[in-house]
């Protein structure tokens, strides 16, 4: 055996070295990374042959949906935890129109009955305008004999009552304090002379009658004229109780 005295003894001994290495490292390096290559190329198409032989040969089928954006829902939330419900509350406010009021039996008359919607239009009502913003309606005339007309009378008449003087009716302490409002048609008697000698409520709250009688009972007309005289009539006045009065 040779006995190892230099550096040059053990290149001797043993060729491989970092020459050697240098010398024949990218032979190496290129088979390998064709053996890669080729590796992963079968690898891919066989994933993608045995998809092909599972549908038949068929080529696979691209199916696009297209959603609104109405469609989705929302979003997830970020801990995934839902939301919690918010508790609207909302304040109601009492009605103040239409709200009944009990009064005593000894108020409510028995006499009067309301004609209904279609015996209102079979009647055939003058208007006349008032300062007062109320309108005034001639619903019983009298008959060509003497007398006072019947209520629910109505003959015409050759110029209907004009009223010259009116009395706004005074309005109930009770209902402002509770915030009530409404329209009262009173039905008046008004004679020969212009004056009204009765007052009937006929229609609306209740609790505005007494006013709007004794409103009623304050008014003046110019008397409804009948073959060139004179005659009562019965006329129909609306009293509007509003508390922006």
């Amino acid at each position: 055996m040779k006995r190892i005295e230099s550096v040059k003894d053990i290149i001797d001994i043993f060729p491989y070295g970092v020459s050697e290495l240098r010398r024949v490292y990218r032979k190496y390096l290129a088979t390998a990374l064709l053996i890669s290559v080729g590796f992963h190329l079968v690898a891919v198409g066989s994933y993608f042959l045995v998809r092909y032989l599972a549908r038949g040969g068929e080529p696979p089928e691209r199916v696009v949906r297209i959603v609104k954006y109405t469609e989705l829902g929302p979003p997830p939330s970020i801990t995934g935890q839902a939301p919690p419900a918010v508790a609207v509350s909302v304040a109601i406010a009492r009605p103040k129109i239409g709200v009944p009021v009990p009064v005593p039996d000894a108020q409510i008359s028995k006499e009067i009955t309301i004609p209904t919607q279609q015996e209102l239009g079979e009647i055939a009502m003058p208007t006349l305008g008032t300062g007062t913003g109320d309108s005034l309606m001639v619903t019983g005339l009298p008959t060509t004999g003497e007398g006072e007309p019947g209520i629910d009378e109505n003959v015409p008449v050759q110029v209907p009552p004009v009223a010259i003087v009116q009395v706004k009716p005074v309005y109930p302490k009770g209902a402002r304090a509770a915030g009530l409002e409404g329209t009262v048609l009173v039905k008046a008697l008004v004679d020969k002379e212009g004056k009204v000698k009765k007052a009937v409520p006929l229609k609306g709250p209740d609790i505005f009658y007494d006013a709007a009688v004794a409103a009623a009972m304050k008014w003046v007309f110019r008397p409804a004229i009948q073959k060139d005289e004179p005659v009562a009539v019965w006329v129909m006045i609306p009293f509007n109780f509003s508390l922006a009065d």
